[in-house]
């Protein structure tokens, strides 16, 4: 199996598994859990999963790597990142949310051609550009689907976009199970803040612990994946395969939240999801 092959294969079991963590945080906050709170807690679980996993490989809890630019840059994006798509999750739909987080692929292909110097074929660009228009089909700018609180997405989009690009340069020295700690104990001060500034922390009822539970476990398994895929194979030809998120979670908006994506929505997935296919075949 190919390095690009891979990446792609863990990319899209990384989608799969946010797709479902999605689910699962978004029926906690309808069941009136904070969005502050949410973070706090799904985040200092998380954290303290991958510390146990890291320290049985014998890996450090707290490395000195975590003072270096590109995990100090990664962890304001994370931050960035999990508040606003979470807010956008909360307050949108699913598929909305989930349909603009679509444009994350554009901005890593063009920050790994900016900053790290990969090389983009046309073929690729081209693949990428189509899946953008499939976007764009799916959001429909200036009309019903795309609202004001959209830009609660987008920002989310541009912090995952960034947290990808720092995790491609990170030190190698860490661990995956060393990035994921860093990744969710950044949830938990964003969380705080939330919580200082909107207040109402609350006791869930079980219903919400048992979501909360399980985001978290499918959520340790996901960034896992992701942070492999991003460390496999070229940006480019793996950064795509984002796109299969946005047929995850139209699935399980229809599901679980009873959305009905139309017939522009459907095309649109079909362009994103068929543009990173290809982009990963076509040569470089």
């Amino acid at each position: 199996m190919t390095p690009n092959l891979r990446g792609a294969l863990f990319m899209v079991l990384a989608m799969a598994g946010f797709a479902i963590e999605d689910s699962l945080l978004k029926g906690a906050t309808a069941r009136g859990v904070p969005v502050g709170q949410v973070l706090v807690m799904f985040g200092g679980t998380g954290m303290l999963v991958f510390a146990a996993l890291a320290r049985a490989q014998g890996d450090r809890v707290l490395h000195p790597a975590i003072l270096t630019r590109p995990l100090l840059v990664r962890a304001v994006f994370e931050v960035m990142g999990r508040l606003f798509f979470t807010l956008s999750l909360a307050l949108t739909s699913l598929s909305a949310t989930s349909a603009i987080l679509q444009a994350a692929p554009l901005m890593v292909i063009a920050g790994a051609a900016v900053i790290f110097g990969e090389r983009v074929s046309p073929a690729r660009w081209l693949a990428v550009l189509l899946g953008f228009i499939g976007v764009l089909i799916i959001l429909r700018p200036g009309l019903e689907g795309f609202t004001p609180l959209s830009i609660l997405a987008v920002l989310g989009m541009i912090g995952f976009a960034g947290r990808d690009l720092a995790t491609r340069a990170a030190p190698k020295i860490l661990s995956n199970f060393q990035l994921g700690i860093y990744g969710f104990a950044m949830m938990v001060p964003a969380g705080f803040g939330m919580l200082i500034w909107k207040g109402g922390a609350i006791w869930p009822d079980a219903t919400a612990l048992a979501y909360l539970a399980a985001a978290v476990g499918v959520g340790v398994a996901a960034y896992n994946f992701l942070t492999v895929a991003m460390r496999t194979g070229d940006v480019s030809a793996v950064t795509p395969f984002r796109y299969t998120r946005l047929v995850f979670a139209m699935v399980l908006g229809a599901a679980v939240f009873g959305e009905r994506p139309d017939l522009l929505t459907l095309l649109g997935s079909v362009i994103v999801v068929g543009a990173g296919i290809f982009a990963l075949t076509i040569r470089r």
